[in-house]
């Protein structure tokens, strides 16, 4: 019987996706295999799955002597890069580029004076915690820090809830296809069964045949 044709788009059940998944990249890596055999051909493919998990396979020397070749191969293939362009500064009268410049510093000390400030004040308020007393912190130098802390705190649990829905994810497709594997040994178990009922029936003769009279009868 013709096999019905698929329609190329996600497939939606976890299960089925990740069945066919594992047979369809088996047998993308088995195609490599024999085209590299069959026509003397060097082949690297990288397959990255859902969960992000590396199959790779290099059929002639290693992955990464292919990947050497490739950078050399496209390095050569690019052409030439364009000039650089000159930078906006140069074009710009002395005087105008002087205050640029100084603008441009000053912006940069500004921000670097600010990082220094808060460092200053994440060390005061580490030593705060951990060596106690009551008015070695102000109160706006107390509020940035529960700040801070409190950005950290957020950003903490996110990663974490991130980590457990990925987990949560992993388990759901594993306990997937597990079904969907026990399934299928049950269904193998069950037509083994049948089969083997049938045989066992078909080879079990209860009526014996006698010779008599030069003929065949049952009794």
């Amino acid at each position: 019987m013709a096999r019905g044709k698929v329609q190329l788009k996600r497939i939606e059940n976890p299960v089925h996706r990740q069945v066919t998944f594992c047979k369809r990249r088996a047998g993308l890596l088995k195609k490599a295999k024999e085209l590299s055999v069959l026509c003397d051909a060097e082949i690297g493919l990288f397959i990255f799955s859902a969960h992000g998990k590396l199959y790779e396979l290099a059929t002639k020397g290693t992955m990464q002597g292919l990947i050497e070749r490739y950078m050399k191969f496209t390095r050569g293939a690019q052409p030439e890069a364009a000039a650089p362009e000159a930078h906006p500064l140069l074009e710009m009268p002395l005087q105008d580029a002087h205050k640029t410049i100084n603008g441009e510093l000053k912006v940069a000390k500004e921000e670097t004076n600010a990082l220094k400030q808060e460092i200053q004040t994440l060390q005061k308020g580490i030593s705060y915690l951990f060596e106690g007393g009551n008015k070695t912190m102000a109160i706006d130098e107390l509020q940035l820090l529960e700040k801070n802390l409190e950005t950290w705190i957020y950003h903490i649990r996110s990663m974490k809830m991130n980590i457990m829905l990925q987990e949560i994810q992993a388990l759901k497709d594993k306990e997937g296809t597990l079904k969907a594997a026990n399934k299928y040994l049950h269904d193998k178990i069950v037509e083994n069964t049948a089969i083997s009922n049938f045989a066992e029936f078909a080879t079990d003769t209860s009526y014996p045949l006698i010779v008599q009279d030069g003929g065949f009868q049952l009794y």
